[in-house]
């Protein structure tokens, strides 16, 4: 089982809304609430978002029987509005999310540093799950 390599993860969605929108519901706390769980047995029950170049955010991820939550949090290294976002994670991995808009859609592409403790599918799949519900989250929305 592997567990770390020096290669980033990338996951990615084509949401069928438009950038500012995706901008928007990413970004901003009331919205990042409804969105960022990786199953239906999780809940973000916490958002905090300065999204500016050193700013900080903190998101509570819990699991909605009580059993854990953590804190998943960072400092913005780069912000380019409705384009890109960087940023440092407290554990020192990077993340870079890059907005593309086409023909009234948005793709929306996470590269992120792994961690060493899960293995490298498992990190693709929940960062991938919770990018599909922001997905799901904004075309329901829009």
């Amino acid at each position: 089982m592997e567990t770390a390599n020096n290669t980033a993860i990338t996951v990615t969605a084509t949401i069928n809304a438009p950038v500012t929108k995706v901008w928007e519901f990413w970004s901003k706390p009331e919205h990042i609430t409804k969105w960022c769980n990786a199953s239906d047995d999780w809940h973000v029950p916490y958002a905090d978002n300065d999204l500016r170049v050193d700013g900080k955010f903190k998101t509570t991820m819990a699991a909605k029987d009580g059993s854990f939550s953590f804190d998943f949090g960072g400092i913005y290294t780069d912000v380019q509005e409705n384009s890109l976002i960087a940023y440092g994670i407290e554990d020192g991995r990077h993340v870079k999310i890059e907005f593309t808009e086409h023909d009234g859609a948005t793709t929306v592409t996470e590269t992120f540093d792994p961690e060493t403790t899960n293995p490298i599918e498992m990190q693709r799949g929940g960062w991938q799950a919770i990018l599909d519900n922001l997905k799901k989250y904004t075309e329901a929305n829009v």
